[in-house]
């Protein structure tokens, strides 16, 4: 036999026997292709052997299947329909849903694609124009397989990027014309992958403006199960990841495997489990309202997507992926430089400020330790509510009382750096902009565009709409010598038209949008690498991989409520790690819920995500100054736990009582456990949990990181976390129980929620 080998053993070749195995740190996926050139999919799962594991895939004849021409009437079980495949083609046999549909110029949708040939190539693939995970250790590998079909002029190539110590592996595909008359691409998945059994359950992440990204775990049924977007963005009303797991699969057992898209607009993933148990996931742009035209030797590649297993349950897929995307997917300095504690004016201010208001604001934020002020939202153009100005990038001087220039300097005069809020995609009819470029608007030509918060979405599908903002963008952060950009979306697509595409290629337009989006972030991220960017979309529709390759941190709700935010934080954390997490220590009674709760439980919530504050300080009285202050120089004394440390939920938002999560340490030398309370009981129930994390041989001190928080225990509680110690086998078997306290009223006479910070530390003792 014969094999190939790539540089780091991750990817190994059998060529005689076509079998292409790619190895990772404790996952094995296999391929293979057989006689006829179909290339199976033949296994994904805990690591094994590189054997041949074709032997697994058991097919039968079976009713109503189409058999192949080439396999002869010997071969009746042999039918696309039952057939694991790595890649899979509409037409030809195959009755599931299809990764690859064609139209060409015939007319014909039927495709048969066969294995040509692999290459290995030393680290990992790009894609032009698109976000993609990178690796700076030169550790990864690509495999690259071709397909052509033997009648018709298509090329297909499947990329696929191994990350052998991370545990990953991400999927692209490209489809090439190499005839001479074009074609219509209308279905393009960039990943998929078929079991030929499994009872799984799937966990996918719906939610809406304010409650985003609340796990949903349903039984996989017969026929389609299936989620997206055709908003235009990849949407609050679902979130492009998943987890398939078995279906006794828990957060810390069981096999599990998760998917992330690597962008940011239409989406879907399909789970399709057949009559016959088989499953076929995949994940790639929405085929409603796209479709593209490709010209001889054009070409077409889609958006990346990545996939991990675990056999630890739903834990061991969110360790993964945390680590994956801060390792792989974030970029440039703020990948590791530690993010600045903000406060935004917006739930401070709103709309109305003027510039000496903003500087108040700002020395009341340096006293408490805060090192970024944004300005958000009615800072330029006509801009006193949202029905107007939006476009015009240009300072409004007279409700600043200065230029921006001088803004800038005078927020940097009390020691903060300055950022401020943009929202570049969208245009106000009531703008100079619209009424100089009324072309330049999303909208059918002949018809009354919807509105959306009295926005039209500029066509960023254009190159010339593209340029003017780069420039426009660039243009205000040098002249605020800008520290930060929040870069908002408030509202989703509608009326798809676009003026520089001919009738027959309108379904390219919204591809290209975001395709325009990623050029100007680029443009940006390459022009002021030091800028902090923070994607936001009404808070959290815009929350993906694909964001995150240039705003390394997003916006995760609008609810700033605390007691709210430990649901959305908790679903958003099955896939997306905590310094990704844009979270805030609001006013109270919020402004969401009306709820009041303590500046401890909405700093202990905030500090599991990126913690900044959204309030006015000069409101505050100096007591709440002070506790601000200590927060803060918690936030900072243990930001490398808090921010890099790996990722436990121990007790869920759903129990009766409390909320617990922790970070450890990766050396496992330390870790922080969260307790807050998100329900008032009379005689509420202790929460019981095992610590994650530690090393089992080592000795660990327990103790509260607030020592006056043992005040509310009694005297049991007290002895137990006022510095006891445990073995780290202890505390991962027999665990504990949470901080728990009598009924209490605050200040203001409102039932609090209280919060615990529990420090678990290496001791000799």
């Amino acid at each position: 036999m014969g094999f190939f080998i790539g540089g780091n053993m991750a990817i190994l070749v059998n060529e005689a026997e076509r079998i292409i195995t790619l190895q990772t740190k404790t996952a094995t996926y296999q391929m293979k292709a057989d006689e006829w050139g179909t290339l199976w999919h033949t296994y994904y799962g805990t690591k094994t052997a590189e054997d041949d594991l074709s032997y697994a895939c058991f097919m039968r004849t079976r009713g109503h299947t189409a058999n192949p021409y080439e396999t002869g009437m010997q071969h009746r079980e042999y039918s696309l329909e039952t057939i694991p495949q790595e890649v899979s083609a509409f037409g030809g046999g195959d009755f599931r849903t299809t990764a690859l549909r064609v139209r060409f110029a015939n007319g014909t949708e039927t495709l048969r694609l066969k294995y040509e040939s692999f290459e290995v190539r030393k680290g990992k693939y790009g894609l032009p124009g698109l976000p993609a995970a990178y690796d700076e250790t030169g550790d990864a590998e690509t495999l690259i397989i071709r397909l052509s079909d033997p009648e018709y002029p298509i090329a297909v190539e499947l990329y696929y990027g191994v990350f052998a110590e991370a545990d990953v592996i991400t999927r692209a595909m490209r489809v090439v014309n190499q005839g001479d008359e074009p074609f219509y691409l209308e279905k393009a998945a960039s990943l998929g992958l078929d079991f030929a059994h499994g009872d799984f359950d799937l966990i996918t992440f719906p939610g809406r403006w304010a409650k985003e990204r609340v796990p949903e775990r349903l039984q996989l049924r017969h026929g389609m199960n299936s989620v997206g977007s055709l908003r235009g963005l990849s949407s609050a009303q679902e979130n492009p990841s998943a987890i398939l797991l078995d279906r006794a699969a828990t957060e810390t057992s069981g096999e599990a495997y998760g998917f992330a898209f690597v962008y940011s607009g239409d989406f879907l993933l399909e789970a399709e489990r057949d009559t016959y148990n088989g499953i076929r996931l995949l994940v790639g742009i929405h085929p409603d309202h796209f479709e593209w035209k490709l010209e001889k030797n054009g070409s077409f590649t889609t958006p990346e997507a990545m996939m991990t297993y675990s056999d630890t349950g739903i834990s061991g897929i969110s360790l993964r992926f945390h680590r994956f995307i801060n390792e792989h997917i974030i970029r440039g300095k703020w990948k590791t430089a530690r993010r600045p504690v903000l406060i935004n004016n917006w739930e401070g201010t709103y709309f109305r400020f003027t510039g000496e208001k903003l500087i108040e604001m700002a020395r009341a934020a340096k006293k408490a330790g805060v090192e970024l002020f944004v300005l958000d939202d009615g800072w330029f153009g006509k801009r006193d509510d949202d029905r107007s100005g939006l476009g015009d990038w240009t300072p409004n001087e007279a409700k600043l009382g200065c230029t921006l220039a001088e803004l800038g300097d005078r927020i940097r005069e009390t020691g903060l750096e300055f950022g401020l809020w943009f929202e570049p995609e969208t245009i106000s009819e009531d703008s100079d902009l619209y009424r100089a470029h009324p072309d330049w608007a999303v909208k059918v030509p002949g018809k009354a565009p919807d509105l959306s918060r009295y926005e039209l979405l500029l066509d960023v599908s254009r190159t010339e709409v593209q340029d003017h903002l780069i420039a426009e963008l660039s243009a205000r952060i040098r002249e605020g010598k800008l520290a930060y950009l929040k870069w908002d979306l408030n509202r989703s697509m509608t009326d798809r038209y676009t003026a520089s595409l001919p009738a027959d290629r309108q379904g390219e337009m919204t591809h290209r949008f975001m395709l325009g989006t990623y050029r100007i972030m680029e443009a940006l991220r390459t022009e002021f690498p030091e800028l902090l960017i923070e994607g936001c979309s009404s808070g959290g529709a815009r929350f993906d991989a694909g964001m995150l390759c240039y705003t390394p941190q997003i916006w995760t709700s609008d609810d700033t409520d605390a007691i709210e935010r430990l649901f959305i934080q908790y679903g958003t954390s099955m896939i997306y790690p905590v310094k990704t997490m844009g979270a805030h220590v609001s006013a109270v009674p919020n402004h969401q819920t009306g709820r009041s709760t303590s500046m401890k439980t909405r700093s202990t919530v905030a500090m599991s995500g990126t913690f900044g504050y959204e309030l006015d300080p000069t409101k505050l009285e100096e007591e709440e100054i002070a506790e601000m202050r200590a927060e803060i120089d918690t936030f900072k004394a243990l930001y490398d736990l808090l921010q890099n440390g790996d990722y436990y939920r121990l007790v869920p938002p759903t129990s009766d009582s409390c909320t617990v999560w922790e970070q450890a340490a990766k050396d496992g030398s330390r870790a922080l456990v969260n307790v807050v309370y998100h329900a008032v009981r009379p005689c509420p129930l202790s929460e019981h949990f095992r610590v994650q994390g530690l090393k089992d041989e080592w000795n660990y001190r327990i103790s509260l990181v607030d020592p006056a928080d043992s005040e509310k225990l009694d005297n049991r509680q007290k002895a137990l976390f006022d510095g006891s110690i445990a073995s780290g086998l202890a505390l991962r078997t027999v665990g504990l129980y949470a901080p728990v306290q009598s009924l209490f009223r605050g200040k203001s006479g409102v039932t609090d929620y209280p919060a615990f910070q529990i420090l678990i530390e290496k001791t000799d003792r």
